[in-house]
């Protein structure tokens, strides 16, 4: 199912290395939410505090956990890189990661110097350590994959995300003067929209959507060539800015029209699937990819009119296409693991993956972040909506609190209490 030499539990992380990320993931998701509540109609002013309290809430909290849960099972499974000693690794990485997004928050909402400082150093060595690991074996494959080869790009733009984004942090701590600090503001939104979260589901969709679906492989000018493309567009944006700061209007152009391009090819493919069954995660797909269509609509629209309610809408439907890819994976990832490892040990009494997470429960769950997006978008025309969409927030994310936890413990419970295969073997 993952790979040709198949995934053997040697190669595969802790199950608990991947749940303890989609759950700290999941509990930022609710915390979000109640940020949702706090805030009301605030949220929507990209210049207010709020707005960059939620924000980072939901790249750093949340979008960035999910993604180091699935870069931890990801790398053996599609790119053959294996990474020794990952429980002591994620430690390294989650404790301090958590710590630091929780003193940003703060900071950013006290503008106290070392919050600033003291959540710069937690978050600028967390993400650091892992990704110059995980970059580092990737460079050492002998045969890379379009997706290693992806993934090698989003990795190194996280690092430039977050160098921009210590520059900023020091700015507003009161170390660097910060005379850029506009340019740098920019060029740290894009990399991180555009050059982490979503390269990173490209790349990695480039053999999980043929993998999962049984699809038609993406074209070669597809797979091999964007997300260098995006990456260089992101580069040249970045220098050129320094000189002529209006050409970010001139790089989303290309940016959208690319990622337009990619979206509709990856939505053509889901409809030639082999499997003719359709469950919740090739919905969560469809919704998540045609919602950064829509939200790269409304960017090339506002460079033209400038209209705040798109530059608002780009934003939604932007959260929208992320929160859903990282929702499908979550629910192929977490039936699958829970079912895998305990077979990997022997026990003939492990679930089955429907009995983990069942198929209508995911759908369920889909209605739910279906409703959710559809109330963020009327709250902008109607703003009591705002209130309800905070509440679906939490419920969505809490749902998928629900589901981890389920399946941790029903994997405890037949470690505790199930039998394994005898296989035969006489005892000395």
């Amino acid at each position: 199912m993952f790979s040709q030499n198949g995934l053997s539990l040697d190669q595969a992380p802790p199950i608990s290395v991947v749940f303890r990320f989609f759950f700290s993931g999941s509990l930022f998701g609710m915390t979000a939410g109640i940020f949702v509540l706090l805030f009301q109609a605030d949220i929507f002013n990209s210049y207010s505090t709020e707005a960059l309290i939620l924000t980072h809430t939901l790249t750093l909290g949340v979008m960035l956990s999910f993604m180091f849960a699935a870069l931890f099972q990801m790398l053996p499974v599609i790119a053959g890189v294996v990474l020794p000693s990952p429980v002591k690794k994620a430690n390294f990485v989650q404790y301090p990661f958590i710590v630091g997004v929780l003193l940003l928050l703060f900071a950013f909402y006290t503008s106290k110097s070392w919050l600033f400082i003291v959540a710069s150093v937690l978050l600028g060595g967390s993400i650091f350590y892992i990704t110059s690991i995980m970059l580092r074996n990737l460079i050492k494959l002998p045969n890379h994959s379009a997706s290693s080869k992806g993934m090698m790009v989003a990795l190194t733009s996280l690092a430039i995300v977050i160098i921009l984004a210590l520059y900023m942090t020091g700015t507003l701590s009161g170390i660097l003067e910060g005379s850029y600090y506009t340019i740098i503001k920019k060029a740290h939104y894009s990399f991180g929209l555009f050059g982490w979260i979503a390269l990173l589901i490209i790349s990695i969709s480039f053999q999980v959507i043929e993998m999962f679906y049984v699809t038609p492989a993406y074209p070669k000018f597809v797979s091999g060539y964007l997300p260098l493309k995006l990456f260089a567009l992101l580069s040249l944006g970045l220098i050129i800015s320094f000189f002529i700061p209006t050409i970010w209007a001139v790089i989303n152009i290309f940016l959208s029209l690319i990622l337009i391009g990619y979206a509709l090819i990856t939505l053509k493919r889901l409809t030639q699937r082999k499997r003719p069954l359709t469950d919740a995660t090739v919905w969560f797909w469809r919704l998540g990819l045609s919602s950064l269509i829509m939200s790269m609509l409304c960017i090339l629209m506002t460079d033209f009119t400038e209209q705040e309610t798109l530059k608002q809408l780009s934003y939604i439907f932007f959260a929208t296409f992320a929160l859903s890819i990282v929702f499908a994976m979550f629910y192929k990832i977490v039936p699958f693991l829970t079912w895998f490892h305990l077979n990997a040990q022997g026990y003939f009494t492990a679930p089955m993956m429907h009995e983990v997470i069942h198929p209508k429960t995911a759908m369920k769950h889909l209605y739910i972040h279906l409703t959710t997006v559809v109330t963020f978008i009327l709250s902008l025309f109607i703003p009591s909506f705002i209130f309800l969409a905070g509440i679906l927030m939490i419920l969505s994310f809490g749902w998928m609190t629900y589901q981890i936890v389920h399946a941790w413990k029903l994997y405890q419970h037949t470690q505790a209490s199930g039998e394994k295969f005898d296989m035969g073997i006489p005892k000395a």
